[in-house]
């Protein structure tokens, strides 16, 4: 065979082999687009209890983007709906429970904007909000503003509703919040010291010494306190 005829033949099958890889590129994208779209599928013009039933099975099946999809379809669709207030705790409680907290917040405060009564709906759903944010601490998690922000938030649940069923609950939530930045500051200090920062250490020394727990007798935990005291 001449050599530039075998020259041809070799460039006509590169040329031929980068349009097939082209071809099964374009395929498998295809297959990705359409998969994505077999998993969620746009649903319109729903009673009420057709999306309710639907956000359910979503959640059932452990896909709550779905669900938080289809639940702004519900509540465009049927703004009026008794259903609604079901649903966002139950949305709430479905991420929480999927350790995704700040959409469980969103969801509370989505809720207390629109049905909070200043009495047992808005205790439940401020409780909630708490437990919410203390659970996220049984993963690593050393958010100290969090943390202050959490017990403030206990102190003013307490303030407003001294008698509730929850007190046992948000108490021990509190004791072990206070208990968590009382460690936290102690760290702080040390690691200052060996740091050779004394004037920070300083601060944080003195935050231990003027704290309640200063004088009680505080075993610190083996597991990181981050973990341990919310466990």
């Amino acid at each position: 065979m001449p050599k530039n005829v075998e020259y041809e033949d070799l460039n006509f099958l590169r040329k031929s082999m980068k349009k097939f890889s082209k071809f099964l590129a374009v395929v498998a994208l295809l297959g990705l687009f359409n998969g994505c779209a077999e998993k969620y599928t746009e649903l319109y013009n729903l009673t009420p209890d057709e999306w309710y039933a639907q956000v359910i099975a979503d959640i059932k099946d452990g896909d709550l983007e779905a669900a938080d999809k289809h639940y702004v379809s519900m509540a465009s669709e049927h703004v009026a709906s008794p259903l609604l207030e079901q649903i966002l705790l139950i949305l709430a409680q479905a991420h929480a429970n999927d350790e995704e907290y700040l959409m469980a917040n969103h969801y509370l405060d989505e809720y207390i904007k629109r049905y909070g009564d200043n009495g047992p709906k808005t205790e439940f759903a401020q409780y909630l909000k708490i437990k919410a944010n203390f659970d996220s601490f049984a993963q690593p998690n050393r958010n100290q503003k969090l943390m202050q922000d959490s017990v403030a938030e206990i102190e003013k649940f307490i303030y407003a509703y001294p008698n509730t069923r929850y007190r046992p609950l948000i108490e021990t939530m509190l004791t072990k919040f206070n208990l968590a930045i009382y460690q936290l500051n102690a760290q702080i200090a040390e690691l200052y010291k060996k740091t050779g920062r004394e004037e920070s250490a300083n601060i944080y020394e003195q935050k231990v010494e003027t704290s309640p727990l200063n004088d009680a007798n505080v075993i610190s935990p083996e597991l990181p306190w981050y973990r341990k005291l919310f466990e």
